[in-house]
């Protein structure tokens, strides 16, 4: 079998994101081609820092021949970013590394040889600005593509929100008939081409027990009259109360569960799987994975983050 090469950009570059690379480098059963795109000067330092050791192979990303690439060294595409120690606080400073780096992943993927990438943590708030909800957002918006969806994937069971990073108060005003239908059809589509079967999807009301006290009830007047319609092309069913769903009984019925806004799914899956899931960006041109994290600016320079969502997102992208 011939491994396409994975594309892998570092992102916010005071993460630990580039300790659970190097963590992830160790594992033998890898078979694509690993290229990272990242600064050479920061991976040297943090290389020293974090105690590892490993020859590197610049590439020019004009022109990556990838059949005589493999992951005896790390294969890198250099992003000039300097920085005094291995590790500092994030700031707005390295804004145009990130930019910079997303901008040569964006043109690789566009000539089409290469259809996988991987990215890494960022800080919302740095280098988003507020002009996204989150790099789903970013990423869609650069290939003109705004039907994608956030999965949170894990074999046994996925979710995922029909709203993203929004803030609780503005939730409602976002469900409707079309944003819902848009997730089912990229996730039955997904599941259908990529893993080769027809997914048994679970949807969430949105108020607590399915019930309101307001008259208009998103639950009765959206989300059930949608299911009954599309019950016959879809193995879909709901709406389900998102405070029992989780139960294994319940859940052992689902490949899927939608659930109205972020944390009503993400809080759920995390508690049950820790980093054993990762985030696919369902609806591009390509097949987008990232580790199911951010950050995590607390543990940096300390070489104790767990590896498993880098390593099982580069496992996903090695049999599809």
């Amino acid at each position: 079998m011939n491994y396409k090469p994975i594309l892998i950009v570092g992102g916010e570059p005071n993460s630990i994101f580039l300790e659970i690379f190097f963590k992830t480098l160790k594992i033998k059963k890898i078979k694509s081609p690993l290229i990272l795109i990242s600064s050479l000067d920061l991976i040297k330092k943090q290389m020293k820092s974090l105690n590892y050791k490993k020859k590197i192979n610049l590439l020019d990303h004009k022109n990556i021949i990838s059949e005589n690439l493999n992951n005896k060294s790390i294969n890198l595409i250099n992003v000039n970013f300097k920085q005094k120690k291995a590790f500092e606080k994030i700031s707005k400073k390295s804004n145009k590394f990130i930019e910079k780096s997303f901008q040569i992943a964006f043109e690789i993927l566009r000539k089409g040889k290469i259809k996988k990438i991987i990215n890494g943590p960022i800080s919302k708030k740095n280098f988003l600005s507020k002009k996204y909800l989150g790099i789903t957002e970013y990423i869609s918006n650069h290939f003109q593509n705004k039907s994608t969806c956030m999965l949170i994937y894990n074999k046994t069971l996925s979710v995922c929100p029909v709203t993203t990073h929004l803030p609780i108060k503005l939730v409602s005003k976002k469900i409707n008939e079309k944003a819902i239908l848009q997730k089912i059809e990229l996730i039955n589509s997904f599941y259908k081409t990529i893993l080769r079967f027809k997914p048994n999807i679970a949807v969430l009301g949105l108020n607590p027990h399915c019930e309101s006290i307001e008259k208009f009830n998103e639950d009765e007047k959206i989300i059930k009259p949608l299911i009954k319609k599309i019950k016959k092309k879809y193995k879909i069913s709901g709406p389900y109360s998102a405070d029992t769903i989780f139960l294994k009984k319940n859940r052992n019925k689902f490949d899927v569960i939608i659930g109205m806004y972020h944390d009503q799914v993400l809080t759920p899956i995390k508690t049950l799987f820790e980093y054993d899931a990762i985030n696919i960006t369902l609806g591009l041109p390509f097949i987008r994975v990232s580790p199911d994290h951010g950050p995590n600016e607390k543990m940096l320079g300390k070489n104790k983050s767990n590896p498993l969502s880098l390593i099982q997102a580069i496992h996903f992208l090695d049999k599809n």
